[in-house]
């Protein structure tokens, strides 16, 4: 079978994108080490305003219907529920973000995505208010990726396998192994600094945290957002996270990070007790320099591409630009000049 798209890194950019490519009629193969990668271990979470200023997401209007289409397909092809809306309560915890707040609230274009939170519980500790935040969820990413990976697996469109650069040649004809795609892409998340052609483009890595914690008392059905989150997963569960630490890459979990994430947990909802953590995890975002994705292709050799440096809202933004991308490299569709990778190259950031 020929190959259009060879894609190296199953993770939720990976995935995604093997997907959209499915659906649009070519044929790809999926290779990856198999070890647990930071998609696995992400809370999947979809909030279009964030920040300390409550900033919209830029380009929200069409990047939440395609990621909740996208999720909807996946959920009936799978015949599993892959995403869950929730509404979200965000803890002010500052004059400034109440001041934030209250600016937003009196936008006509955010009154969608945020109103006076109402009707909640007393046990909030929140000295500076509470908004109520709709248009929010999560994505069961682990759940999804291993449907997925068992997809591709019936389609053989998966090889489990540690990609050695050196065993991909870009003349007469670009090949890998015995293998020879029209196009190449690398969806590696942090991995992508090692990249002999892309490895120069500016990640910022970032270490986060997550707890998955169980407790006997009874859990509103709302995400909580207070610097870190807290999300609901059923069955008097719920996920903590994240913590954050620039620039390391180990996955190793700390007990630091695991008090820090506990202890601002019980400052807002000092009530929640007992908590019992089940499980700890550790993934590396693959964030960048100016908090843009790393999308396009090699200046030099251009069947080689890239797909990656999502961050933290890759849930929301990948089905969106995984269109986009297909498009580019089967129509030559131009990719937005915000996360196109040309846009290091044209300011001669890179050498």
């Amino acid at each position: 079978m020929p190959i259009d798209v060879l894609i190296v890194g199953q993770g939720l950019a990976g995935s995604l994108l093997a997907w959209e490519c499915i659906n649009q009629g070519y044929n790809v193969l999926v290779v990856d080490s198999g070890e647990i990668n930071a998609s696995q271990v992400a809370a999947g979470l979809i909030n279009p305003v964030t920040g300390q200023r409550l900033v919209k997401q830029s380009g929200v209007d069409y990047l939440l219907p395609t990621a909740l289409t996208c999720y909807a397909q996946l959920s009936a092809k799978f015949n599993q529920l892959l995403f869950k809306p929730l509404p979200m309560l965000r803890i002010l915890k500052t004059p400034l973000e109440q001041q934030s707040a209250q600016k937003r609230l009196n936008q006509r274009d955010y009154h969608g995505f945020l109103s006076i939170g109402k009707d909640v519980s007393t046990s909030l500790v929140a000295h500076h208010g509470i908004l109520q935040q709709t248009q929010t969820g999560y994505l069961n990413t682990s759940a999804l990726l291993g449907l997925m990976r068992k997809f591709l697996i019936e389609n053989a469109s998966y090889q489990q396998s540690v990609l050695n650069y050196a065993e991909i040649t870009l003349q007469p004809r670009l090949s890998w192994q015995s293998i020879c795609p029209k196009h190449i892409v690398f969806c590696e998340g942090h991995h992508g600094m090692q990249n002999p052609w892309f490895g120069n483009l500016p990640f910022q890595p970032a270490k986060g945290e997550i707890l998955h914690c169980q407790t006997t008392d009874l859990l509103q059905q709302h995400i909580f957002n207070f610097g870190q989150w807290l999300i609901p997963t059923g069955d008097n569960q719920f996920k903590l996270g994240a913590s954050f630490e620039s620039g390391k890459t180990d996955t190793d979990t700390t007990q630091r990070a695991k008090q820090t994430l506990l202890q601002a947990l019980s400052a807002v909802v000092p009530g929640l007790k007992p908590i019992e953590v089940l499980n700890q995890q550790a993934g590396v975002r693959p964030t960048t320099l100016d908090k843009q994705a790393l999308i396009g292709s090699h200046p030099q050799f251009g069947n080689l591409h890239m797909f990656n440096g999502f961050g933290a809202k890759g849930s929301l933004l990948i089905p969106w630009y995984a269109r986009q991308f297909v498009k580019y490299l089967f129509q030559q569709t131009p990719l937005p000049a915000q996360v196109n990778i040309q846009r290091y190259y044209e300011t001669h950031y890179i050498s």
